[in-house]
């Protein structure tokens, strides 16, 4: 089974179980008039729609390269992952206002046995997503899976706090409810800042690994003089290496073609997360007359 059909297996299975999360605490959650459930459950129903959108970008992004995507389209994943904050933010407005109406014209919600057993059972679903999405997305090099890992980690963080609310109506304090669903707001914003920080670096082309890291590998390789403008891009998983290599004046063209075959293996060996290394190779002589 390839990537693609690994990260899409893993986002539809996802996607079931959301949308049936988000059905439980919306429904429930309207029936007992219970905000912080019922801004739980949108949140959960974004969760749905940020797997629709990774679906999409996967299927876009494990196109092969070609004439006009020369380099692949891997971005369109980190596109997607900019949808996914956007619509985290949407949903955080969404809780922020219905808050403040709650605040504005107090309610008293409804709460039962079932309200604590829906609560329990969709944040063991989600940890078990939140798991699932994890771990694979670091053994697939995927991108959206490990940032709708952060999306639903934050819906547990987001349940537990309904949890809390929960207890509080039960004992009396209805202020909590809207309480919680501030904090499931604040708490959904977050994450939505943190997956959109991450998208903006790799379409800034951000450095990923140290050029002193690898500068000091590359000098470990025997014939090499010295390397400069060592550049980095990429995703945290698949990163491009591009740097120029010196080498003796009176090393013939295959002799540097094989040393920079070393480079890029020495590379690529210590660093896992690089799938491509451009070496330029210059001279040393030619380096030193620039240089003066």
């Amino acid at each position: 089974m390839n990537s693609y059909t690994s990260v899409r297996r893993i986002l539809i299975y996802t996607l079931f179980l959301n949308l049936s999360v988000a059905a439980s605490k919306l429904v429930y959650g309207y029936i007992s008039s219970s905000l912080s459930m019922i801004a739980d459950g949108y949140h959960s129903l974004f969760d749905g729609t940020s797997n629709i959108i990774g679906l999409v970008g996967i299927w876009l992004a494990y196109h092969p390269p070609d004439k006009n995507h020369p380099y692949g389209h891997k971005k369109y994943e980190t596109f997607a992952s900019l949808g996914i904050s956007i619509l985290l933010f949407l949903a955080c407005y969404q809780i922020l206002r219905d808050a403040y109406l709650r605040f504005k014209f107090p309610a008293i919600p409804e709460v039962t046995t079932f309200s604590f057993l829906i609560m329990a059972v969709t944040i063991g679903i989600n940890g078990f997503v939140m798991l699932w999405e994890r771990k694979s997305g670091r053994e697939l090099k995927s991108e959206i899976l490990v940032s709708d890992s952060l999306h639903t980690r934050s819906d547990i963080f987001a349940s537990i706090s309904v949890l809390i609310s929960l207890v509080a109506v039960h004992f009396g304090f209805p202020i909590i409810d809207p309480i919680a669903a501030f904090v499931i707001a604040i708490l959904i914003g977050k994450t939505g800042y943190t997956i959109l920080f991450e998208a903006a670096k790799v379409l800034s082309d951000y450095s990923r690994i140290s050029p002193v890291l690898i500068r000091g590998v590359v000098l470990a390789v025997n014939g090499v003089q010295e390397c400069h403008d060592i550049r980095t891009r990429g995703t945290p998983s698949d990163v491009f290496v591009d740097l120029r290599l010196h080498v003796p004046p009176d090393m013939n063209i295959e002799e540097a073609h094989q040393l920079a075959h070393k480079v890029e293996e020495r590379i690529k060996t210590e660093f896992s997360e690089v799938s491509e290394v451009v070496v330029h190779i210059e001279p040393e002589e030619k380096v030193l007359q620039n240089q003066t």
